[in-house]
C-alpha cells in the first residue's frame, strides 16, 4: 500500500513560483515512477511531469522549460518546482505513483496510487 500526501499549493501571481511536494509512504519508493497530473475546472485531468526511479524525466509540452520534477529517495518525496506560472496553470495538482518504475507513462490508468490533490491558483 502506498499513501501520497501533497503540499505546497496556494495562490500566486502570474510569473511567480511555487514548489509542490509529495510525501510518499512505502519501503520501495525508490523503485516507483512518480508523476504529477493536474485538473482544471471543467477539464479532464492531464499529465504534467513524471520521473523514473533512475531519474529520467518527461514533461507535458505546456510546462517544458518552466516546471522541474525531482525526487529525494532518502526522504521518499517528489517535488514539482513551478516557475513562470501562468493563469492557465490554475488547477488541482495530483501526485501519483506507478509501481512499474521502469517506464514513464503519461496515462492516468498506469498510476495505481494517487494523493488527494493540492490547489494551485495563478492570478493574472
Amino acid at each position: 500500500q502506498v499513501q501520497l500526501v501533497e503540499s505546497g499549493g496556494g495562490l500566486v501571481q502570474a510569473g511567480g513560483s511555487l514548489r509542490l511536494s509529495c510525501a510518499a509512504s512505502g519501503r520501495t519508493f525508490s523503485r516507483y515512477t512518480m508523476g504529477w497530473f493536474r485538473q482544471a475546472p471543467g477539464k479532464e485531468r492531464e499529465f504534467v511531469a513524471a520521473i523514473k526511479w533512475s531519474g529520467g524525466t518527461d514533461y507535458a509540452d505546456s510546462v517544458k522549460g518552466r516546471f522541474t520534477i525531482s525526487r529525494d529517495n532518502a526522504n521518499t518525496t517528489v517535488y514539482l518546482q513551478m516557475n513562470s506560472l501562468r493563469p492557465e496553470d490554475t488547477a488541482v495538482y495530483y501526485c501519483a505513483a506507478d509501481l512499474w518504475g521502469n517506464r514513464i507513462s503519461k496515462r492516468e490508468y498506469e498510476y495505481g496510487y494517487w494523493g488527494q490533490g493540492t490547489q494551485v491558483t495563478v492570478s493574472s
